[in-house]
């Protein structure tokens, strides 16, 4: 094909000889790149500052909020969660897209079960290592099925550049609200918009509705 998204093979289909592998809707689709996007085998490295180093040591989970149960894990308690594994694609808002990662982590569901989300909760904040860097998500968002507390991708830890020791991914949502390096969520009833949103991002961040900025509102179903 003369498309240069189909030059580099086509894409992998999702794993169902592995029963226990949650596949992302996105990747069913006919069309699994978004509008305005390129697909790439690389993952490239991009970030808001300088790259926090966080040793497994030192590092530790924050659940706060609105919650019944305020919680902190440490790295060994975080190993001791349920695990999960995500087969999905990613989409960042340079406009690049890799796809059939394979995540491993904690789902976003056990931690919701293990604090109890109050009903008041509408909106989660998932804060960084790096300076207090934040983004903002609905609380149904952060529950989506495929949404995940990763430590490994492709069977391998994350390192420090994509977020390690652990990193927020929502495969539906572009890669910016799968917040890196994160240190704590905390669950709220009024929106927060955080670093990028405020920088002029859009506040929920479809890729299929192309909301890279906040000017880019296109109706819903739009490539769908």
């Amino acid at each position: 094909m003369d498309d240069p998204k189909y030059q580099i093979g086509e894409p992998p289909n999702p794993i169902s000889s592995d029963d226990e592998i949650i596949i992302s809707s996105d990747t069913l689709r006919s069309e699994r790149i978004p509008p305005g996007q390129s697909r790439t085998r690389k993952w490239p490295v991009l970030q808001a500052g300088s790259i926090p180093q966080v040793e497994k040591s030192e590092w530790s989970l924050e659940v706060k909020g609105l919650v019944d149960q305020p919680m902190i894990w440490n790295w060994k308690q975080f190993q001791e969660l349920p695990r999960v594994k995500v087969f999905s694609d990613f989409h960042c808002v340079t406009q690049w897209s890799r796809l059939g990662n394979i995540w491993e982590g904690v789902s976003t569901k056990t931690i919701a079960e293990l604090v109890g989300i109050q009903p008041e909760a509408k909106f989660v904040i998932a804060e960084g290592y790096d300076r207090g860097w934040t983004t903002n998500l609905p609380v149904d968002r952060f529950l989506a099925e495929d949404a995940l507390l990763c430590d490994l991708h492709d069977g391998e830890p994350l390192t420090a550049d994509h977020g390690a020791p652990v990193r927020l991914i929502v495969p539906l949502l572009y890669a910016w609200k799968s917040a890196k390096w994160l240190k704590s969520l905390e669950f709220v009833a009024e929106d927060q918009p955080g670093y990028w949103e405020q920088g002029g991002y859009h506040n929920e961040g479809d890729p299929w509705r192309e909301q890279r900025f906040a000017s880019d509102d296109i109706p819903p179903g739009f490539g769908i």
